[in-house]
Protein backbone atom coordinates (compact mmCIF):
# COMPACT_ATOMS: atom_id res chain seq x y z
CA UNK A 1 0.00 0.00 0.00
CA UNK A 2 1.46 3.48 -0.92
CA UNK A 3 1.67 5.66 2.14
CA UNK A 4 0.18 8.92 1.48
CA UNK A 5 1.59 11.52 4.37
CA UNK A 6 -1.88 12.19 4.42
CA UNK A 7 -2.28 8.66 6.12
CA UNK A 8 0.32 9.68 9.18
CA UNK A 9 -2.00 12.87 10.02
CA UNK A 10 -4.43 10.14 10.89
CA UNK A 11 -2.29 8.80 13.09
CA UNK A 12 -1.26 11.76 14.85
CA UNK A 13 -4.34 12.26 17.65
CA UNK A 14 -3.47 9.26 18.57
CA UNK A 15 0.06 10.19 19.16
CA UNK A 16 -0.23 12.90 20.80
CA UNK A 17 -2.58 11.23 23.41
CA UNK A 18 0.07 8.60 24.15
CA UNK A 19 2.74 11.02 24.50
CA UNK A 20 0.83 13.44 27.38
CA UNK A 21 -1.04 10.74 28.98
CA UNK A 22 2.25 8.09 28.54
CA UNK A 23 5.25 9.11 27.97
CA UNK A 24 5.23 12.82 29.77
CA UNK A 25 3.76 10.88 33.22
CA UNK A 26 6.46 8.50 32.80
CA UNK A 27 9.57 10.44 32.19
CA UNK A 28 7.81 13.34 34.87
CA UNK A 29 7.69 10.35 37.42
CA UNK A 30 11.20 9.23 36.31
CA UNK A 31 12.27 12.82 37.35
CA UNK A 32 10.53 12.76 40.72
CA UNK A 33 11.83 9.31 41.77
CA UNK A 34 15.48 11.33 42.09
CA UNK A 35 14.23 13.97 44.48
CA UNK A 36 12.77 14.29 48.10
CA UNK A 37 9.52 16.26 46.61
CA UNK A 38 6.29 15.86 49.23
CA UNK A 39 3.98 16.55 46.58
CA UNK A 40 2.57 19.44 48.42
CA UNK A 41 5.45 21.84 48.32
CA UNK A 42 6.39 24.22 45.49
CA UNK A 43 10.44 23.28 45.98
CA UNK A 44 11.96 19.73 45.76
CA UNK A 45 15.72 18.59 46.29
CA UNK A 46 17.82 16.45 44.59
CA UNK A 47 18.63 13.44 46.64
CA UNK A 48 20.04 10.70 43.18
CA UNK A 49 18.96 7.59 43.86
CA UNK A 50 18.52 7.73 48.02
CA UNK A 51 15.20 7.03 47.32
CA UNK A 52 15.77 3.64 45.08
CA UNK A 53 17.54 2.62 48.07
CA UNK A 54 15.25 3.32 50.52
CA UNK A 55 12.68 1.61 49.18
CA UNK A 56 14.55 -1.41 47.96
CA UNK A 57 15.70 -1.44 51.80
CA UNK A 58 12.07 -1.10 53.10
CA UNK A 59 10.85 -4.02 54.56
CA UNK A 60 6.95 -3.30 54.03
CA UNK A 61 7.97 -2.91 50.09
CA UNK A 62 9.54 -6.28 50.42
CA UNK A 63 6.69 -7.81 51.97
CA UNK A 64 4.45 -6.20 49.13
CA UNK A 65 6.54 -7.69 46.67
CA UNK A 66 5.91 -11.19 47.74
CA UNK A 67 2.70 -10.66 48.30
CA UNK A 68 2.00 -9.87 44.96
CA UNK A 69 3.93 -12.25 43.61
CA UNK A 70 1.89 -14.93 45.78
CA UNK A 71 -1.39 -13.15 44.66
CA UNK A 72 -0.36 -13.03 41.25
CA UNK A 73 0.74 -17.10 41.62
CA UNK A 74 -3.28 -17.82 42.57
CA UNK A 75 -5.37 -15.50 40.48
CA UNK A 76 -3.73 -16.61 37.66
CA UNK A 77 -3.39 -20.52 37.94
CA UNK A 78 -7.22 -20.44 39.86
CA UNK A 79 -8.29 -17.39 36.72
CA UNK A 80 -6.83 -19.42 34.00
CA UNK A 81 -7.91 -23.00 35.15
CA UNK A 82 -11.84 -21.79 35.89
CA UNK A 83 -12.27 -20.02 32.73
CA UNK A 84 -10.33 -22.74 30.18
CA UNK A 85 -13.26 -25.18 32.50
CA UNK A 86 -15.87 -22.70 31.89
CA UNK A 87 -15.10 -22.40 28.07
CA UNK A 88 -15.00 -25.75 27.37
CA UNK A 89 -18.22 -26.25 29.05
CA UNK A 90 -20.20 -23.90 26.98
CA UNK A 91 -18.61 -23.18 23.99
CA UNK A 92 -21.71 -24.67 22.28
CA UNK A 93 -24.37 -21.95 20.90
CA UNK A 94 -27.15 -23.57 22.44
CA UNK A 95 -29.44 -20.91 24.29
CA UNK A 96 -28.74 -22.24 27.63
CA UNK A 97 -24.90 -22.07 26.81
CA UNK A 98 -25.06 -18.41 25.89
CA UNK A 99 -27.26 -17.35 28.91
CA UNK A 100 -24.91 -19.55 31.14
CA UNK A 101 -22.21 -17.37 29.47
CA UNK A 102 -23.94 -13.94 29.84
CA UNK A 103 -23.98 -15.16 33.64
CA UNK A 104 -20.69 -15.78 34.09
CA UNK A 105 -19.51 -12.52 32.35
CA UNK A 106 -21.78 -10.51 34.25
CA UNK A 107 -19.13 -9.86 36.89
CA UNK A 108 -16.98 -8.09 34.61
CA UNK A 109 -19.12 -5.46 33.86
CA UNK A 110 -19.36 -4.33 37.20
CA UNK A 111 -16.70 -2.01 38.47
CA UNK A 112 -13.80 -3.35 40.72
CA UNK A 113 -14.61 -0.61 43.55
CA UNK A 114 -18.58 -2.13 43.96
CA UNK A 115 -17.26 -5.91 43.42
CA UNK A 116 -14.84 -4.98 46.54
CA UNK A 117 -17.71 -3.39 48.35
CA UNK A 118 -20.01 -6.56 47.54
CA UNK A 119 -17.66 -8.69 49.08
CA UNK A 120 -16.75 -6.57 51.95
CA UNK A 121 -20.23 -7.72 52.86
CA UNK A 122 -20.62 -10.87 52.03
CA UNK A 123 -16.74 -11.62 53.71
CA UNK A 124 -17.93 -9.68 56.99
CA UNK A 125 -17.37 -12.06 60.10
CA UNK A 126 -20.58 -11.07 62.01
CA UNK A 127 -23.42 -10.38 59.85
CA UNK A 128 -21.53 -11.86 56.24
CA UNK A 129 -23.67 -13.91 53.85
CA UNK A 130 -20.61 -16.42 53.77
CA UNK A 131 -20.63 -17.19 57.30
CA UNK A 132 -24.20 -17.02 58.04
CA UNK A 133 -24.61 -19.84 55.07
CA UNK A 134 -21.61 -21.76 56.49
CA UNK A 135 -23.55 -21.49 60.10
CA UNK A 136 -26.88 -22.59 58.86
CA UNK A 137 -25.44 -25.62 56.82
CA UNK A 138 -23.75 -26.53 60.51
CA UNK A 139 -20.92 -25.57 59.36
CA UNK A 140 -20.22 -23.07 62.20
CA UNK A 141 -16.31 -24.31 62.06
CA UNK A 142 -15.59 -23.25 58.70
CA UNK A 143 -17.03 -18.98 59.53
CA UNK A 144 -14.00 -17.59 59.41
CA UNK A 145 -12.75 -13.84 59.77
CA UNK A 146 -12.13 -14.11 55.68
CA UNK A 147 -9.90 -10.67 55.45
CA UNK A 148 -9.16 -10.06 59.51
CA UNK A 149 -6.88 -13.07 59.33
CA UNK A 150 -3.46 -11.97 58.24
CA UNK A 151 -2.69 -15.47 56.78
CA UNK A 152 -6.61 -15.99 54.83
CA UNK A 153 -6.87 -12.35 53.67
CA UNK A 154 -4.62 -12.10 50.35
CA UNK A 155 -6.21 -15.48 49.18
CA UNK A 156 -9.90 -14.31 50.21
CA UNK A 157 -8.99 -11.24 48.19
CA UNK A 158 -7.50 -13.42 45.00
CA UNK A 159 -10.93 -15.29 45.35
CA UNK A 160 -12.98 -12.46 44.53
CA UNK A 161 -10.05 -11.45 41.87
CA UNK A 162 -10.44 -14.52 39.92
CA UNK A 163 -14.33 -14.75 40.47
CA UNK A 164 -14.80 -11.37 38.92
CA UNK A 165 -12.82 -11.52 35.78
CA UNK A 166 -12.67 -15.64 35.08
CA UNK A 167 -15.69 -14.77 32.95
CA UNK A 168 -13.50 -12.55 30.47
CA UNK A 169 -10.89 -15.18 30.29
CA UNK A 170 -13.84 -17.34 29.27
CA UNK A 171 -14.81 -15.35 25.93
CA UNK A 172 -11.11 -15.35 25.14
CA UNK A 173 -10.67 -19.45 25.06
CA UNK A 174 -13.75 -20.04 23.68
CA UNK A 175 -12.78 -17.90 20.69
CA UNK A 176 -9.70 -19.90 20.34
CA UNK A 177 -12.16 -22.97 20.55
CA UNK A 178 -14.45 -21.83 17.66
CA UNK A 179 -11.31 -21.45 15.84
CA UNK A 180 -10.05 -24.89 15.64
CA UNK A 181 -11.07 -26.75 12.53
CA UNK A 182 -13.27 -29.33 13.61
CA UNK A 183 -11.83 -31.47 10.75
CA UNK A 184 -8.82 -31.92 13.38
CA UNK A 185 -11.24 -33.53 15.99
CA UNK A 186 -12.64 -35.53 13.38
CA UNK A 187 -9.14 -36.92 12.49
CA UNK A 188 -8.27 -37.40 15.77
CA UNK A 189 -11.64 -39.49 16.29
CA UNK A 190 -10.85 -41.76 13.50
CA UNK A 191 -7.40 -42.57 15.49
CA UNK A 192 -9.09 -43.74 18.01
CA UNK A 193 -8.02 -40.92 20.72
CA UNK A 194 -10.07 -40.46 23.49
CA UNK A 195 -10.78 -36.69 25.14
CA UNK A 196 -7.72 -36.54 27.48
CA UNK A 197 -5.76 -36.98 24.35
CA UNK A 198 -7.76 -35.51 22.09
CA UNK A 199 -7.72 -32.03 24.57
CA UNK A 200 -3.43 -32.71 25.04
CA UNK A 201 -3.28 -33.25 21.36
CA UNK A 202 -5.45 -31.02 19.71
CA UNK A 203 -7.04 -29.01 21.84
CA UNK A 204 -4.58 -27.13 24.17
CA UNK A 205 -1.79 -26.88 21.36
CA UNK A 206 -4.20 -24.82 18.86
CA UNK A 207 -5.04 -22.86 22.00
CA UNK A 208 -1.61 -21.32 22.56
CA UNK A 209 -2.49 -18.16 21.31
CA UNK A 210 -5.76 -17.44 23.54
CA UNK A 211 -3.74 -18.80 26.03
CA UNK A 212 -0.82 -16.20 25.49
CA UNK A 213 -3.43 -13.80 26.15
CA UNK A 214 -4.85 -14.76 28.97
CA UNK A 215 -1.98 -15.61 30.87
CA UNK A 216 -0.14 -12.24 29.67
CA UNK A 217 -3.26 -10.45 30.47
CA UNK A 218 -4.25 -11.73 34.00
CA UNK A 219 -0.46 -11.52 35.13
CA UNK A 220 -0.70 -7.65 34.43
CA UNK A 221 -4.46 -7.72 35.78
CA UNK A 222 -3.08 -9.76 39.06
CA UNK A 223 -0.20 -7.55 39.47
CA UNK A 224 -2.13 -4.64 39.06
CA UNK A 225 -4.65 -4.74 41.25
CA UNK A 226 -4.94 -2.22 43.77
CA UNK A 227 -9.05 -0.92 43.54
CA UNK A 228 -10.17 -4.53 45.72
CA UNK A 229 -7.69 -4.47 47.84
CA UNK A 230 -8.24 -0.87 48.68
CA UNK A 231 -11.91 -0.94 49.55
CA UNK A 232 -11.64 -4.55 51.39
CA UNK A 233 -8.53 -4.17 53.38
CA UNK A 234 -5.97 -1.34 52.47
CA UNK A 235 -3.00 -3.47 52.71
CA UNK A 236 -4.06 -4.72 56.25
CA UNK A 237 -4.32 -6.81 58.61
CA UNK A 238 -0.57 -5.52 59.23
CA UNK A 239 0.36 -5.47 56.01
CA UNK A 240 -0.72 -9.23 55.12
CA UNK A 241 -2.49 -8.06 52.04
CA UNK A 242 -0.16 -4.74 50.96
CA UNK A 243 0.70 -5.34 47.38
CA UNK A 244 3.19 -2.86 45.16
CA UNK A 245 0.62 -0.68 43.98
CA UNK A 246 -1.06 0.13 47.64
CA UNK A 247 2.80 0.19 49.08
CA UNK A 248 3.16 3.10 46.06
CA UNK A 249 -0.42 4.80 47.08
CA UNK A 250 0.55 4.47 50.95
CA UNK A 251 3.99 6.43 50.74
CA UNK A 252 2.53 8.97 48.36
CA UNK A 253 -1.31 10.12 49.67
CA UNK A 254 -0.28 8.68 53.35
CA UNK A 255 3.44 8.88 53.91
CA UNK A 256 3.64 12.15 51.35
CA UNK A 257 6.86 10.67 50.23
CA UNK A 258 6.25 11.62 46.51
CA UNK A 259 9.75 10.92 45.52
CA UNK A 260 9.61 7.31 47.20
CA UNK A 261 6.62 6.48 45.39
CA UNK A 262 8.14 7.49 42.08
CA UNK A 263 10.82 5.08 42.68
CA UNK A 264 8.81 2.48 43.97
CA UNK A 265 6.68 2.99 40.34
CA UNK A 266 9.49 3.33 38.32
CA UNK A 267 10.88 -0.17 39.95
CA UNK A 268 7.17 -1.55 39.61
CA UNK A 269 7.22 -0.70 35.68
CA UNK A 270 10.41 -2.29 34.98
CA UNK A 271 9.90 -5.41 37.11
CA UNK A 272 6.10 -5.43 34.97
CA UNK A 273 7.67 -5.20 31.68
CA UNK A 274 10.65 -7.51 32.17
CA UNK A 275 7.74 -10.05 33.23
CA UNK A 276 5.38 -9.66 30.23
CA UNK A 277 8.63 -9.70 27.77
CA UNK A 278 9.60 -13.57 29.22
CA UNK A 279 6.22 -14.63 29.37
CA UNK A 280 5.52 -13.84 25.54
CA UNK A 281 8.79 -15.49 25.14
CA UNK A 282 8.26 -18.15 26.75
CA UNK A 283 4.78 -18.92 25.40
CA UNK A 284 5.33 -17.85 21.97
CA UNK A 285 7.42 -20.87 21.71
CA UNK A 286 4.88 -23.56 22.26
CA UNK A 287 2.63 -21.37 19.52
CA UNK A 288 1.59 -23.85 17.00
CA UNK A 289 0.23 -22.97 13.34
CA UNK A 290 -2.19 -24.52 11.29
Amino acid sequence: MRRSPVLWLFLLPGTLLYLVLFIYPTLSGMFYSFTDWDGVSPSYRMVGAANYKETLESIVFRKAFINNVKFMLVVVLFQTLLSLGLAMLLARNSRIHVLLRALYFFPTVLSSVSVGLIWSFVYDPSIGLLNLSLQKAGLESLALSWTGDAGLALYSIAAVQVWAHAGQMMIVFIAGLHSIPAELYEAARIDGGGRWQIFRKVTWPLLAPSATIVLAYTTIQSFKAFDLIFTMTDGGPNYATEILTTYIYHQAFGSYKFGSAAAGSMLFLILLSVLTALQFRALRADRVSY
